[in-house]
C-alpha cells in the first residue's frame, strides 16, 4: 500500500525528496531558533514601572494601565521614560509590543545612555525598533556608542535583524546584559548579539541610565529615510510591561555587586548551546553588520 504512494521514476523521486527537505526546512525555520538552554531573565523578578522608572518627556503621551505602560507619538509630541538609578552594569529588559501597520520613520526604543551626564561625549547601548511599511517586517537595530561616537560625526556599531515572529501581535522580551567584559543582546532570552570588550576605546564603561522612548526619526529610520512618518496613521503606540532591572548602581562597589550571569555556569560568557542559538539567529535573520559594510571607514572601528 505504501509503495504505491512513492514517485515512480528516479527524477520524480528526486523532486519528491527535494520538496520533503524544503518543507522540513520551512517548518524548522517557522519554529524559531533552537533552545538556548538557559534563560537569564527567568532568574529576575519583574518590577512595576513606578518602582524603577519615571517619565522623562511627553508625560501627556503616557498611560499606565494594569501594569502596562503605553507611550505614543503624534504630530504634537513623542514620549520617553528614564530609570530612577544609574547603573555600572546589569540586566535590563522589558516585554514590548509594537504598533502594526504603517510605522515608517518611527523609532521605539529600550536603551542605556549617559547622554545627560556627558553631553557631546556620551556612551550608549541601544535596542531600537525601526518602523516600516505594511509590506515589510520591522528591523530590530542593536547599536553601541562609546565616548562621543554618537555625537557629531557618528560612528555606529550597528547589527540589524528581522525577527522570527511578528512583534506587533504579542509582547516579547527584549534585554541588554551589560557587563564589564561584554554586552549581550537577547530576544525572549535567546542571545542575538555579543559585543565583547577589546579595550577601553571601544567599550562603554561609564555608568548609564535605562531609557525607553518613541519618536520621529524620518531622516534615517526606514530604508535610510526613503519612507517618512505619515501622521494620518497617528497615534503610534509602543507598549511596555514586565520591566526587569538587576544591576550594580553607582552607589554600590563593584567588588560587592556583580551583574547576573549570561549562562548556566554562573561565570564566563555564553554556553555552547547559547552560542548555537545565537548563530542560528544571525544565519537566518541578520540583515546588516557594520563590520561587513564596505562603505564604512573601519579605521574608526578597530574591533572589526
Amino acid at each position: 500500500m505504501f509503495t504505491t504512494m512513492l514517485p515512480s521514476s528516479p527524477l520524480s523521486f528526486f523532486f519528491f525528496f527535494f520538496l520533503l527537505v524544503l518543507s522540513f526546512m520551512i517548518c524548522a525555520s517557522a519554529q524559531g531558533p533552537p533552545s538556548p538552554g538557559y534563560y537569564p531573565g527567568s532568574k529576575i523578578s519583574p518590577i512595576s514601572f513606578d518602582q524603577g522608572f519615571r517619565s522623562l518627556w511627553g508625560p501627556q503621551h503616557q498611560r499606565l494601565e494594569q501594569g502596562t505602560l503605553s507611550i505614543w507619538l503624534d504630530s504634537n509630541s513623542g514620549s520617553g521614560f528614564k530609570s530612577l538609578h544609574s547603573y555600572q552594569s546589569g540586566y535590563f529588559s522589558a516585554a514590548i509590543k509594537l504598533q502594526p501597520g504603517y510605522t515608517a520613520g518611527i523609532i521605539t526604543t529600550l536603551y542605556l545612555s549617559n547622554n545627560q551626564d556627558h553631553p557631546g561625549n556620551h556612551d550608549e547601548i541601544d535596542i531600537e525598533f525601526l518602523g516600516t511599511t505594511p509590506d515589510k517586517p520591522y528591523v530590530l537595530q542593536t547599536n553601541v556608542y562609546i565616548r562621543g561616537t554618537g555625537d557629531g560625526n557618528i560612528v555606529g556599531r550597528e547589527m540589524r535583524f528581522h525577527l522570527w515572529f511578528d512583534p506587533t501581535q504579542d509582547f516579547h522580551i527584549y534585554a541588554i546584559l551589560w557587563k564589564p567584559s561584554e554586552t549581550i543582546f537577547f530576544v525572549d532570552d535567546v542571545p542575538i548579539r555579543r559585543y565583547p570588550r577589546k579595550g577601553d576605546a571601544t567599550y562603554p564603561n561609564r555608568p548609564m541610565y535605562v531609557y525607553g522612548s518613541i519618536w520621529d526619526a524620518s531622516s534615517w529610520a526606514t530604508e535610510d529615510g526613503k519612507y517618512k512618518a505619515n501622521y494620518k496613521y497617528q497615534p503610534f503606540i509602543g507598549r511596555y510591561k514586565n520591566f526587569k532591572l538587576q544591576g550594580c548602581t553607582i552607589n554600590e562597589s563593584p567588588s560587592s555587586c556583580k551583574p547576573p550571569s549570561a549562562s548556566p555556569s554562573g561565570y564566563g560568557s555564553l554556553s555552547l548551546q547559547q552560542i548555537s542559538a545565537m548563530q542560528w539567529v544571525q544565519n537566518h535573520y541578520l540583515v546588516y553588520y557594520y563590520c561587513h559594510d564596505p562603505k564604512r571607514d573601519h579605521t574608526l572601528t578597530p574591533e572589526c
